[in-house]
C-alpha cells in the first residue's frame, strides 16, 4: 500500500512530462529539432514528441508570405525624387537554413528588399521606371532571391505597389502628353490633306482625258446646289469659251 502511494505521484509526473513532450505540427509547418544545442533533423507534420529539456523545437511556416515594403525615398538617375512602395512574395524552402542561416529571415528579407529597391530604381531614369516596370521588378526579384537563397528563402514575385510623383513632375508630364496629342493630331491632319490632294490629282487627270466629263461635273454641281435651296447660283464658264471670244474680237479690229 505504501509502495502504491509512492508510485502514484511518480506516474502523475510521468504523464505530465509525456503531455509536455507532445507537440502538434500543422500541414504547412515544419519543426526544426535541436538536441543539446545541435540540430538533429526536421519533424512534422502531425503529432511529434520533443523530449524536453534536452530537445527544443523551432516551427517554420512553409506558406507563401506577403511582405509589404514601406514607401522608400528614391532619387532617380535624372535627379527626380520619388516615393516607391512594393510588395514581395516569398516562402521558406529549407527550414534548416531559415533557422540556422539567419537570425530572423522575415526581417532580413524585408531589409534586403528595401535596399535593393532603392539601389535598382536609383540607377534608371523616370521614363524607364514608368514604361519598363516589368523588367525592373524582374531584376529586383532576381537580386533579392539571390541574396536570400543561403537563408532557405525563395522570392517568388515582386510588384511595385505605388509610385508617388511630385506635383511639378505631374504637371510637366500632363503638358508633355497634351503636346504629344497635338503633334499626333497635326500629323493625322497633314496625312489627310496629302491623301485628299492625291485623290484630287487623280480625279483631275481622269476628267482631263474626256472633255464631256467636265460638263457632266458642272451639271452635277448645279444639281447639288439646287437641292440646298440656295438663292444664288454660279455658272462656271470654261476658259476655252473666253478665248474664242478673244480671238473673234481680235479679228474684228481694223487693220492700219
Amino acid at each position: 500500500m505504501f509502495e502504491l502511494f509512492l508510485q502514484t505521484p511518480l506516474l502523475i509526473l510521468l504523464l505530465f512530462y509525456g503531455f509536455t513532450c507532445i507537440s502538434i505540427v500543422n500541414e504547412y509547418e515544419r519543426s526544426v529539432i535541436f538536441r543539446l544545442g545541435r540540430m538533429v533533423g526536421i519533424r512534422g507534420p502531425g503529432l511529434i514528441f520533443v523530449f524536453r529539456p534536452f530537445e527544443r523545437q523551432v516551427k517554420v511556416s512553409l506558406r507563401s508570405i506577403v511582405l509589404n515594403v514601406p514607401s522608400q525615398d528614391i532619387i532617380t538617375k535624372d535627379n527626380v525624387t520619388l516615393k516607391v512602395s512594393a510588395v514581395v512574395y516569398y516562402k521558406v524552402t529549407n527550414p534548416v537554413l531559415a533557422v540556422t542561416g539567419v537570425e530572423d529571415y522575415d526581417y532580413a528579407t524585408s531589409q534586403k528588399a528595401q535596399t535593393s529597391l532603392r539601389s535598382i530604381l536609383g540607377e534608371v531614369q523616370l521614363d524607364q521606371i514608368l514604361s519598363d516596370r516589368e523588367a525592373l521588378v524582374r531584376r529586383l526579384r532576381e537580386i533579392v532571391d539571390l541574396a536570400t537563397e543561403p537563408w532557405g528563402v525563395e522570392v517568388t514575385s515582386v510588384e511595385l505597389k505605388s509610385i508617388d510623383l511630385p506635383e511639378q513632375i505631374q504637371r510637366a508630364m500632363g503638358r508633355q502628353a497634351e503636346a504629344e496629342r497635338e503633334k499626333r493630331s497635326k500629323i493625322i491632319n497633314s496625312e489627310g490633306e496629302l491623301a485628299a490632294a492625291e485623290q484630287l490629282l487623280e480625279a483631275a487627270n481622269m476628267i482631263s482625258q474626256n472633255p464631256a466629263a467636265i460638263q457632266m461635273r458642272y451639271l452635277q454641281t448645279l444639281s447639288d446646289i439646287a437641292v440646298e435651296k440656295n438663292s444664288t447660283i454660279i455658272f462656271p464658264v470654261p476658259m476655252d469659251l473666253l478665248k474664242a471670244f478673244e480671238k473673234y474680237a481680235n479679228s474684228e479690229k481694223p487693220r492700219a
